[in-house]
């Protein structure tokens, strides 16, 4: 499992010129599921993710998580981190197929919400335009076969 994390001061997802999900400061995750990734990955990404501490104290460190700063995530399905880039067209094949990505995709949305944040999404397979407002920027990548 892959995400890319984006510490935001707001973001949206918008599909057919509706906003389906929105929030303002927080992580914006961009999650591709692999074909061999399991749930128990997915409890670790959401581990991860929602105990990452990148967001400045009264020092001005990173020191603080999402939880300290009332932060919320939307999360937004990303089969392209998967991509091949070995020629100048990417493939995708290295991504998982709907029947295994979708619900790791809900496991990992399922566990950000059990630790107690608001979660917003995008639509699984649908054509999405996504905004951001990045804060820093801050942008970090995970990836659970390294973690």
């Amino acid at each position: 499992m892959r995400a890319v994390v984006t510490r935001v001061k707001n973001a949206s997802v918008t599909i057919d010129d509706k906003v389906n999900g929105a929030i303002d400061q927080g992580f914006l995750v961009l999650l591709g599921v692999g074909p061999a990734d399991t749930e128990a990955q997915a409890v670790k990404m959401a581990d991860k993710v929602c105990g990452l501490r990148v967001f400045e104290d009264e020092n001005g460190k990173m020191n603080l998580n999402l939880e300290a700063v009332g932060g919320a995530l939307l999360v937004v399905s990303q089969f392209t981190l998967y991509a091949d880039t070995k020629s100048r067209r990417p493939g995708f094949t290295g991504a998982a197929k709907p029947p295994v990505a979708i619900p790791l995709y809900e496991k990992f949305m399922e566990e950000c919400r059990s630790r107690g944040f608001r979660v917003e999404h995008g639509e699984f397979g649908a054509d999405m335009q996504v905004y951001s407002q990045n804060d820093g920027p801050v942008t970090i990548l995970l990836d659970t076969e390294q973690m």
